[in-house]
């Protein structure tokens, strides 16, 4: 059986770290150079980077704050916000990500999830989803649509039939996050992703609830996820990497464990 990842994610605004509810109420918690070197150290498999203005903004991902993060750490690194074209790609790639996301760029312009596959492979593409539920229609079969701009501006676009064009197009992973339960600590939206996961056959990192170590087991086992996102419930606090990691293991889900 596969290891199971878990995966802290940074949420970047003007080269700080920044966590909200749902995607509102930021507030600053940290230096996202600093916090990355410290969630290397607690043995988090690997690290996700979002600029989470730089689409919204219409400006370019601060390379310079890639860059010193990918000095300090040397686990698999993913970068997202602001990515809309190859050359994108490239400069966060030069600058030490390993993997690149795109979210908004990708909805508007899904060609750039093929071009970004043909120039360096699809282990290199992650495209994120941020859904909401809504209501089911005939164009949101599924009953979760789509959201772009940091949860700004909804799509029309089913988040199943996204999900399956971004793997025929040549994702090489989704990273799915909820916006009804990002930042809540109340669990995953275990549906949505559980969804997802049976329609697509490539890997799903859940994103968007975690409070406790159970709600990763949930969805790394009941719901299928092949890695688990964190941020407000080690970023505060609450658990270490290792705890969670422990739980995990005692629960039987095969997890990288740091002796």
């Amino acid at each position: 059986m596969l290891t199971k990842r878990i995966i802290p994610c940074l949420d970047v605004r003007d080269g700080r770290t920044t966590k909200g509810i749902k995607f509102k109420n930021n507030v600053d918690i940290g230096d996202p150079v600093a916090m990355a070197r410290f969630y290397y150290e607690a043995g988090a498999d690997e690290l996700v980077f979002y600029d989470i203005t730089a689409s919204s903004d219409h400006r370019g991902i601060m390379i310079d704050v890639v860059r010193r993060t990918a000095e300090e750490i040397f686990i698999p690194f993913s970068v997202g916000g602001g990515i809309r074209t190859v050359d994108d790609m490239r400069a966060v790639l030069l600058a030490g990500a390993e993997k690149v996301s795109v979210n908004t760029a990708a909805v508007q312009n899904p060609q750039i999830i093929d071009e970004g596959a043909r120039a360096f492979g699809s282990q290199c593409i992650v495209v994120g989803m941020d859904v909401k539920r809504v209501e089911r229609s005939a164009r949101i079969p599924s009953g979760y649509e789509i959201v772009i701009h940091g949860g700004r501006t909804y799509m029309g676009i089913d988040a199943l039939e996204w999900a399956r064009e971004a793997e025929s197009r040549g994702a090489g992973e989704i990273c799915l996050n909820s916006i009804d339960a990002d930042g809540t600590q109340e669990g995953y939206e275990m549906t949505l992703t559980r969804l997802v996961t049976d329609a697509v056959n490539i890997p799903v990192i859940a994103s968007g609830g975690a409070g406790r170590p159970e709600h990763l087991a949930d969805v790394l086992t009941e719901a299928g996820a092949d890695a688990a996102l964190i941020a407000s419930m080690t970023h505060y606090g609450t658990y270490t990497v290792a705890e969670i990691k422990n739980e995990l293991h005692r629960r039987g889900i095969p997890v990288r464990l740091q002796w």
